[in-house]
């Protein structure tokens, strides 16, 4: 009797011998918006390359490989290399402007499947078939199935089944009953989606359309398909295409011997890759009739490291650089060459069949045994699911479609991971996909955790350069040669106290925040933000949360003025630079971020300065959204740096953008006097910069407490640094509402700063009510 194993291996191999094609994830991808095409495809290595026709959308160049691509009307999604465990997606609009993106999928479990429609977007997970679709309201984002391939219509989702047969789901609509009424019965090998119809190959190959289909289907033996609207097309067995569709569609004259791997369609467009040379030739409006070559060399397929059906695309590993091409029908390989015959599978008659050894009874046996094996895995599959399900196999972000920005993000999170999520990072989980899904973050980059921790040694000592709001600042430089500075969110590893707890939700409140903030902002005097990381590091094991910003080459203001012993900020002309670029930086939060941002942490140490002294306000984050008009405030617990902090926040726990104003008065003096915000005073006693500063000020004794480490200012600019000083002390009155706006103060450095070059003249000090300067006006 033969071993239990080898009765289950006999088992497997029969159900295996039972399985329909699968398909691989594209390589080529079509997008019609208006009254324009976008087409991508894989190059060599795996790198995108999009074009428009006629030109004008923009995609954005991201020097990374993938390894496959899908696209709808306005939108073009990515999967990541050389495993599909993160899909991007970029929105766009046919003029190129409003570009976005988010991350609809995040996951361990590769997609294996990836089919859009028009609108929709649908995949299939890794070892659980369990089906997910985005962009879709109204339908659910995850089903339970058997499928083993999948095609997207509009308002449907079809799926091929491991025994062969065909279901369709989709929500209740007159467009999508249609398909979903007319399902064909019978044993299939691939399914295809246009936008109101769809087509199947039976296991003979021969083809079936049901739906809104316009003209008669082809007779003959065919291996795959491509749908548009009103219009589809069909790959014979020797890698020819026949069309047919409305208004007496077919395939152009030009394009009728060439022999093709693979074919894409999408609404009008259809594309298919040249087996001969591998260029993407194009047809199916008048843009193509004259050229109908896209790309003269494409990737046939996608990259893959796994062990393929149907054996290997012939040089595909040159082309890949990793891994190797699965041919996607039997026998069809690439012939480089064009004098090269096609290369038609081989078309058994009957009786060579029946010479090989095969009659009814053994075929008997064999559907026997397909349909007992797939009972038997279907219950380990079922048993496995359910292990998932408690243990935690899956992680997906979907936050409804690229353009419903009101929409809420829903999460299928299991429930080992919501409890991670609980302990480790509440508030990140809550709003950080919202942020970047809802396309905020649209012209963010996604960096992956191996790529930042080999750019920074690891977050080694030697690239540390600083600290921010949430953690640990690191200089690196990308592979493309760029410097950036990486800010690297703490994370607490034993936070199962309420203290612990409570601070990783403070640092995870900061990160959401800097995040939220600098997304989007985009202003000369803000450092730039260009990217984030947030994923599970299992060395820790927590989640990482990091930010990639441009890289300021001169540092902070703060070692300008107490550390770095040799210093272009020797100069008052060039101090008072400094302090009109950062108050610009704060008046756009104030007056022209949409929302109002109240930064609640300006300090000397948060002004950055790049190569050519610009400087830039930095790390948002404590920032929050202002009050709705002027006359209000925010009611919360203060928070800032001692010493820069207003006291009546402090006092008060109001919050407004006065707040603001205030410590900035205070690094106003700071870079007058060169002392810290709280330093010792010559008793080494700690002393506020504003008690010891503003009384030398309020008596015109300015002069006596000037940094001793700046020559003297020339008399030119002693005006102007003489009025700095009066700015200073009306920013640091107690009351807010007698501080002067950072529109008053940016008019008031403007003209102070045009007096260090002009004869010394009187300038008129900002309007006061009942400052501390109010007796020098």
């Amino acid at each position: 009797m033969a071993s239990p194993c080898k009765f289950l291996l006999l088992l497997t191999l029969s159900f295996l011998a039972c399985l329909p094609l699968i398909s691989s994830l594209s390589s080529v991808s079509i997008s019609e918006t208006s009254n324009q095409t976008l087409i991508c495809a894989l190059l060599e290595s795996s790198r995108l390359n999009c074009t428009s026709f006629p030109t004008g959308i923009q995609i954005p160049s991201v020097n990374r490989s993938f390894s496959g691509i899908v696209a709808g009307d306005g939108f073009q999604c990515v999967l990541s290399f050389p495993s599909a465990t993160i899909m991007l997606c970029y929105r766009f609009s046919a003029n190129g402007t409003n570009m976005q993106s988010k991350r609809l999928y995040y996951n361990d479990s590769a997609l294996t499947e990836v089919a859009a429609g028009n609108t929709h977007v649908c995949g299939l997970v890794n070892g659980t078939n369990i089906l997910h679709c985005w962009q879709w309201r109204g339908f659910n984002s995850s089903v339970q199935s058997d499928f083993s391939g999948i095609a997207v219509g509009e308002g449907f989702v079809c799926g091929l089944s491991s025994i062969g047969r065909i279901k369709c789901i989709g929500t209740n609509s007159s467009s999508s009953s249609i398909i979903l009424d007319r399902v064909p019965s019978g044993n299939f090998q691939k399914v295809a989606a246009g936008f109101h119809h769809a087509c199947a190959i039976y296991r003979n190959q021969s083809l079936v359309c049901w739906g809104d289909t316009v003209g008669e289907e082809p007779q003959g033996e065919f291996v795959s398909l491509a749908l548009g609207e009103n219009r589809s097309c069909a790959m014979r067995r020797n890698g020819t295409v026949v069309c047919w569709g409305e208004n007496g569609f077919s395939l152009p004259e030009s394009l009728r011997e060439t022999v093709f791997m693979t074919i894409e369609a999408k609404r009008s467009v259809f594309c298919g890759v040249d087996l001969y040379n591998l260029s993407l030739l194009c047809w199916g409006n008048e843009i193509f009739d004259s050229n109908s070559m896209v790309f003269p060399r494409v990737l046939p397929g996608s990259c893959t490291n796994s062990e393929c059906l149907n054996g290997v695309v012939l040089g595909s590993g040159s082309m890949c650089g990793q891994g190797h091409i699965c041919n996607a029908y039997q026998n069809l390989t690439v012939v480089e060459g064009p004098s090269q015959p096609p290369l038609e599978p081989p078309s058994p008659s009957p009786e060579v069949r029946n010479r090989s050894g095969w009659n009814d009874k053994m075929v008997a046996f064999l559907v026997v045994g397909c349909v007992g094996s797939a009972s038997f895995l279907a219950v380990i599959c079922f048993f496995l699911f359910r292990y998932c399900k408690g243990r935690g196999c899956s992680k997906v972000h979907d936050s409804g479609r690229l353009d419903e920005a009101g929409m809420p993000p829903e999460h299928g999170l299991s429930q080992r991971q919501t409890v991670q999520a609980q302990q480790a990072a509440p508030v990140l989980e809550k709003r950080l996909s919202q942020l970047v899904s809802l396309g905020n973050g649209g012209h963010l980059e996604e960096f992956s955790l191996q790529e930042l921790r080999q750019a920074t040694d690891d977050f080694s000592q030697e690239h540390r350069i600083g600290t921010g709001s949430f953690g640990c600042v690191y200089r690196a430089t990308l592979e493309d040669g760029k410097e950036v500075a990486i800010k690297r969110a703490e994370v607490s590893t034993t936070s199962s106290n309420a203290v612990g707890t409570r601070r990783q939700e403070d640092k995870d409140t900061a990160f959401v925040s800097e995040l939220d903030s600098l997304s989007r902002l985009n202003h000369r005097n803000l450092v730039r933000l260009l990217g984030y990381c947030e994923d599970y590091n299992e060395q820790i094991p927590a989640y990482e949360r990091i930010l990639v910003y441009e890289y300021m080459n001169n540092g902070t203001l703060h070692d300008h003025l107490h550390k770095l012993h040799s210093s272009p900020l020797m100069s008052w002309t060039n101090r008072l630079r400094v302090a009109l670029d950062a108050a610009r930086g704060i008046e756009y939060l104030h007056m022209y971020a949409v929302p109002q941002i109240i930064h609640r942490d300006i300090k000397s140490s948060n002004i950055l300065l790049d190569a050519s002294l610009t400087a830039k306000v930095s790390d948002f984050g404590l920032s929050l959204m202002g009050p709705e008009d002027e006359d209000s405030h925010l009611s919360l617990h203060a928070a800032g740096t001692v010493g820069y902090m207003d006291p009546e926040y402090y006092r008060l726990q109001q919050l407004t953008p006065k707040s603001d104003v205030y410590s900035f008065g205070v690094l106003l003096l700071e870079l007058l006097s060169g002392h810290k915000a709280i330093h010792k005073n010559e008793n080494g006693v700690p002393t506020n910069v504003v008690d010891f500063v503003v009384p030398y000020i309020v008596q015109d004794e300015i002069h006596r407490v000037l940094d001793p480490n700046v020559p003297p200012p020339t008399p030119y600019e002693i005006e102007a640094v003489t009025y700095i000083g009066y700015i200073a002390a009306d920013c640091v009155t107690l009351e807010g509402r007698d501080r002067p706006s950072m529109t008053d103060i940016v008019h008031s450095l403007e003209r102070a700063l045009a007096a260090c070059f002009t004869p010394p003249s009187p300038i008129p000090s900002p309007p006061v009510s009942r400052s501390t300067t109010g007796s020098l006006t």
